[in-house]
């Protein structure tokens, strides 16, 4: 475990440092290709550094991190686009980092994840496609609770708020709804700049503005796909399948036909909530039963999660045990 966090590190501090000289070098130089020629060593790197990384808790993280959102928005300083170009007297502290929820929320899906954890030790008596329901959650509940801890610790140390990463997904009302304003909203709003819009500005000028947003809707779609290969890549080291790729491309032309139907009908028909919110939900699921989990379950994420987390608990029990041991000699032995 040491050599892990020891390694998780040096990664980061690679990150940060990383980090500084991009924000010099857009101090230093006009946007345009000679920006984005000085960030490429950089991108190249963020998409290598992960490969240092052979926990999936730790490594998953990063990847998500500096791979996509990091990348993402560098591509975006480059050109002077984005939230890094938003504010030109941003300090380095809110480079790097760049509505908080109850602490009552964040309690319960404590207390749920932990419950969640725990259940994996039955899955010998539970049916393999409740454990994929499971994992459903569990992804929802780790990133939610994951995110919320290093926003707490930006907001203390630093001041300022993260960007908030989900919206009550399972209220979803439709695919839109999903997608667009409630599930990964970290990677919608980056995802918006870098691709949505230019294929929208592209489509408008071939087929018009009115049907202009369903190829942008799937090239959002495809490009994620892609991001998300590489992302379990990081994490298995395995010879991509595709299927996460398909699960995207299926999500972006369900989504497609959803904003045609609505657009045909000016949205004048729509089903009651408690029908919809059920039926997205429902498909958003069984389509990650399907497609989504299984890469993830090849590279034995699940098994390798689950021995990590062992792995933690064991230590700081150890930890702890040692702690109350240590205060107890301390107050025997006092006079």
């Amino acid at each position: 475990m040491e050599g892990k966090m020891k390694n998780f590190g040096i990664v980061w501090i690679s990150v940060i440092l990383s980090l500084c000289y991009c924000y010099t070098t857009g101090k230093l130089t006009r946007s345009g290709k000679i920006r984005f020629a000085a960030f490429l060593p950089v991108i190249s790197l963020f998409l290598w550094l992960p490969m240092n990384l052979s926990s999936p808790n730790l490594c998953g993280m990063t990847s998500f991190f500096i791979t996509w959102l990091a990348n993402f928005k560098l591509l975006l300083f480059a050109f002077n686009q984005g939230p890094l170009s938003a504010d030109p007297s941003i300090s380095l502290p809110r480079f790097i980092a760049k509505g908080p929820k109850s602490p009552l929320v964040y309690t319960t899906k404590v207390l749920l994840l932990t419950l969640l954890t725990r259940a994996y030790d039955y899955s010998d008596f539970i049916h393999p496609k409740f454990i994929l329901i499971l994992y459903c959650l569990h992804i929802y509940f780790s990133l939610e609770v994951l995110l919320a801890m290093l926003a707490a610790v930006a907001r203390n140390l630093f001041g300022m708020e993260l960007e908030q990463q989900f919206n009550d997904p399972y209220l979803s009302t439709s695919l839109q709804d999903f997608w667009g304003r409630r599930w990964n909203l970290m990677v919608t709003s980056i995802l918006r700049p870098t691709v949505y819009e230019p294929v929208l500005s592209f489509a408008t000028c071939v087929i018009g503005r009115r049907w202009a947003p369903l190829p942008a809707v799937f090239g959002t779609f495809a490009v994620s796909g892609l991001m998300h290969e590489i992302v379990l890549y990081h994490l298995g080291r395995l010879r991509p399948s595709w299927e996460i790729s398909w699960f995207f491309v299926l999500h972006g032309v369900s989504l497609m036909v959803e904003v045609g139907i609505k657009k045909m009908s000016k949205e004048r028909w729509r089903l009651p909530v408690f029908v919809c919110t059920p039926l997205t939900i429902a498909f958003v699921m069984v389509t990650a039963m399907w497609l989504f989990f299984p890469p993830l379950l090849r590279c034995k994420s699940d098994v390798r999660t689950l021995e990590e987390y062992a792995a933690v608990y064991a230590f700081a029990k150890d930890f702890a045990g040692r702690a109350l041991t240590s205060k107890i000699l301390e107050e025997t032995s006092a006079p």
